[in-house]
């Protein structure tokens, strides 16, 4: 009994400590101090004593003495590692050296640092850019017609095009010195969003300029002579740009570029120069019909050595005016319904002198590694700025259409039907405006957040894609009524741009956010794969072990706190929120187990199994998006109003990372391997569940009345004042129609009395007025009602000829 007591009590030590990440030095002290006690007390016979001091000296020393353990271990599991090590491609490995690991190495680490997470200052505007965002974006709002763009002329007017040029739309990004507006990324994302809500066409128009293109190369690589010729004419809008990068051949498979430039001389200006002959064919590229300047990146070969002594330099970006000989440019492609310039080019022979590469002849052969470090411009600030721009939009009209429409006499956002997709507009909307703050936070930090910026590009296109129907659902058919009135359908047409644009978001999830995030944000994978690869046993060993020690921790934690349900784990808060941050630690501990163990098992095939790959990238972009909804909760104050949001937000997402895991553990080739996982992950069953139908009223009546925290939610998009605007439309009608919402009751009342007949609410209510029921004031108020309320439902017609006469048959 004793014998047994003095077991569970060493493993229950080591267990301790092992959930404490403490080092082995110390986890070795113990277990010897412990020894030495049970040899003092003679806790066991001298022969087993002897036997239990041996077993951890031939344990504990070779573990503890580094050239011992080299030799006896660490060296032998290097050998193995470079034989299992699958080949890596240039191009591979400066994707995976690009960008910085931020809040996602925390994610990985199985323990969350969430002090450190909270006590990142809350993103906020300057007041310049404030300013900015309430006077020029606000005007460019104003002067945006969706349906005149879209539907009649398939463009923005000249004064739109010269308002954007002449208030430096296209320079946010570039420094002052330069003539640009240098703002944070916060802003360009505020921006972005902003815009997205009146016209998605304006919005791709201002944030291509402002993402991947010229002037992000230009600032990071380029040579000084290259920023000061054309860093203000970009500010001023003088250069319009475009960048050249996806091709019929070369598409998600990006780094496969077949276009080709070969280094050679030719004439330049009257002069023999060393320059690049160039052929490519392009697509999709955006502001490309109208573009003056192109970026392009190109694979470059040096075959007489003119040089150096390497033929394939390997993918070069170059910026090239578009009235060069041999460059066609000018078509244009239908992106669905938008009218944003995009287009195809080409060049046949294009020379160029070799000063005309972004960086000059020094940055030849960079060109992947810059276009990888700068993706991430457009996946953390732009599209997610769009895509939250329309989960505003969506939340703030839809719910206001919800309160005005009726049916059976009653409006339809009280139908418990209705109720579950505007709860989850509102909640998901939520989620993605604290994960757009936080990420573009990150950025303004100094972060370039490859891995994050792959999440959240992600998984608010793809929330948006579900937001967007939702709404499409609860409008029915004025929804898919085009018109001007109509201020959904585009953005529904639309969703399939967003998540294409800036990496597929299949390749994305399947391929690259857990794909990268395994190698570039585990704390110890990449340096044991570089040190296996140089040889250096030191180096190796180091982070074996470490690597040991972190995984035994991590089923320490997980185990443990599956089966506690976390409840004894610390949190940063107090109150019902801490249940969150709780269950984050606890899913972050398994997931870098389960992480672990799936590399450990399949190696190089992992990249292969997609399905495995997007159920992990899917546990992780969840903890990410839980994090970035706790930081928002937080940095605003901690609002009451806002709990609900909070609540179903993190219990849908805890829900899903939920389904990931139990799909991964299903599915694991070694299928005892996924039951023992979910024993220790989930040893009493499924601990989540989807927001409960009581949440989801609260969510939805959020979106269904004016407060503060409806305005807190949808801060930011454009409201116009012009009544005869959609959105100006539903304020009016919802605020007049919950003005006569009293007035109605009385109606009610009267005809359940048989005071007044049943009739339409024009004539009830003339009816409660003539006897004496209500008051003219009431009447007045109930009849303003009735005409917003059928103001709102009105649905665009056309005559017969409109579509000849505006070139359609």
């Amino acid at each position: 009994m004793v014998a047994c007591i003095w077991w569970l009590f060493l493993g229950a030590l080591i267990w301790g400590m092992a959930y404490r990440r403490m080092p082995l030095w110390a986890v070795s002290v113990v277990v010897v101090a412990d020894l030495a006690l049970t040899t003092y007390l003679q806790i066991f016979s001298p022969i087993s004593l002897i036997s239990l001091w041996v077993i951890a000296l031939l344990i504990l020393v070779p573990l503890n003495i580094p050239p011992l353990r080299r030799l006896l271990i660490s060296n032998k599991a290097m050998q193995l590692m470079r034989r299992a090590l699958p080949p890596m491609s240039q191009t591979e490995k400066e994707a995976l050296d690009a960008g910085t690991v931020w809040w996602d190495g925390d994610l990985f680490s199985g323990r969350p640092n969430w002090k450190k997470m909270l006590a990142i200052p809350e993103p906020r505007l300057t007041e310049e850019e404030q300013a900015f965002i309430d006077g020029p974006v606000q005007q460019l709002c104003e002067m945006l017609d969706d349906w005149h763009i879209t539907e009649e002329r398939h463009d923005l007017p000249p004064e739109v095009w010269q308002f954007i040029k002449d208030n430096g739309f296209f320079g946010m990004i570039i420094p002052k010195a330069y003539g640009g507006l240098e703002f944070s990324a916060l802003a360009h994302s505020a921006v972005v969003m902003k815009v997205a809500t009146r016209s998605i066409s304006a919005a791709v128009t201002v944030m291509v300029p402002n993402s991947l293109g010229p002037a992000e190369l230009l600032l990071h690589y380029g040579t000084q002579a290259q920023k000061d010729h054309y860093l203000p004419r970009l500010a001023k809008g003088k250069d319009i740009p475009c960048f050249a990068l996806t091709g019929p051949e070369a598409g998600s498979d990006a780094a496969s570029i077949p276009d080709k430039g070969v280094i050679c001389k030719g004439m330049y200006r009257g002069n023999e120069v060393l320059g690049i002959r160039l052929n490519w064919d392009k697509r999709y590229i955006t502001l490309g019909p109208v573009a003056t300047v192109l970026g392009l990146a190109f694979r470059l070969y040096d075959p007489d050595h003119l040089i150096g002594q390497t033929e394939d330099i390997g993918i070069t970006c170059a910026l090239i005016p578009t009235d060069t000989d041999g460059v066609w440019i000018g078509h244009r492609h239908a992106p669905l319904s938008q009218a944003f310039m995009n287009g195809p080019n080409r060049g046949h022979d294009v020379f160029i002198p070799m000063d005309w590469v972004i960086g000059g002849q020094a940055q030849v052969g960079q060109g992947w590694r810059m276009l990888m470090e700068c993706l991430a411009a457009g996946r953390s600030i732009s599209l997610p700025a769009l895509s939250t721009g329309a989960g505003k939009l969506v939340s703030r009209a839809t719910g206001a259409y919800a309160r005005v429409r009726k049916q059976f006499k009653t409006p339809i956002g009280r139908f418990e039907g209705v109720e579950e997709p505007l709860a989850r507009m509102a909640a998901y909307t939520y989620m993605m405006d604290g994960a757009r703050t936080m990420t573009a936070g990150a950025v303004d930090a100094g972060e370039k957040p490859s891995v994050i910026s792959a999440i959240a590009k992600y998984n608010l296109t793809e929330r948006m894609r579900r937001i967007v129907s939702d709404a499409m659902d609860v409008q029915g058919g004025s929804a898919i009524c085009m018109g001007p009135r109509n201020f959904i359908g585009r953005a529904y047409q639309s969703v399939p741009i967003s998540i294409t644009v800036e990496g597929a978001n299949i390749l994305t999830r399947t391929m690259i956010i857990f794909g990268q995030g395994a190698i570039r944000c585990h704390p110890y994978v990449l340096k044991e794969m570089e040190s296996a690869k140089a040889k250096d046993g030191t180096a190796f060993d180091r982070a074996l072990w470490g690597h040991f020690g972190f995984t035994f921790s991590n089923f320490c934690r997980a185990f443990w706190m599956g089966l506690t349900g976390a409840k004894f784990q610390s949190a940063p808060v107090k109150g019902e929120v801490a249940y969150y941050y709780r269950q984050l630690d606890r899913m972050s501990a398994a997931f870098a187990l389960v992480a672990d163990l799936c590399m450990l098992t399949l190696g190089g095939q992992l990249k292969r199994k997609e399905k495995l790959s997007g159920r992990l990238a899917d546990i992780l972009s969840q903890m990410y998006l839980i994090s970035a909804t706790l930081k928002r909760y937080h940095d605003q104050g901690q609002r009451k109003e806002d709990l609900p949001l909070l609540r179903w937000s993190c219990d849908e997402s805890l829900y899903q990372l939920q389904e990931a895991m139990r799909g991964l553990f299903r599915n694991m080739p070694l299928r005892g391997l996924g039951t023992l996982l979910r024993i220790i992950v989930m040893p009493w069953g499924k601990p989540y569940h989807l927001p409960d139908d009581k949440l989801g009223h609260q969510v939805a009546e959020l979106v269904l009345s004016p407060s503060e925290a409806r305005d807190r939610l949808t801060k930011g998009v454009f409201i116009p004042e012009a009544k005869d605007q959609p959105l100006a439309r539903l304020e009016d009608a919802l605020a007049k129609v919950i003005a006569a919402e009293p007035v109605e009751a009385m109606l009610r009342n009267a005809v359940k009395t048989g005071l007044v007949p049943r009739l339409g609410d024009g004539e009830t209510t003339q009816r409660a007025l003539e006897a004496s029921i209500i008051d003219e004031r009431d009447a007045e108020i109930m009849r303003a009602a009735i005409a917003a309320r059928r103001d709102v439902i009105t649905v665009d017609d056309f005559s017969p000829d409109y579509w000849q006469r505006h070139g359609r048959q």
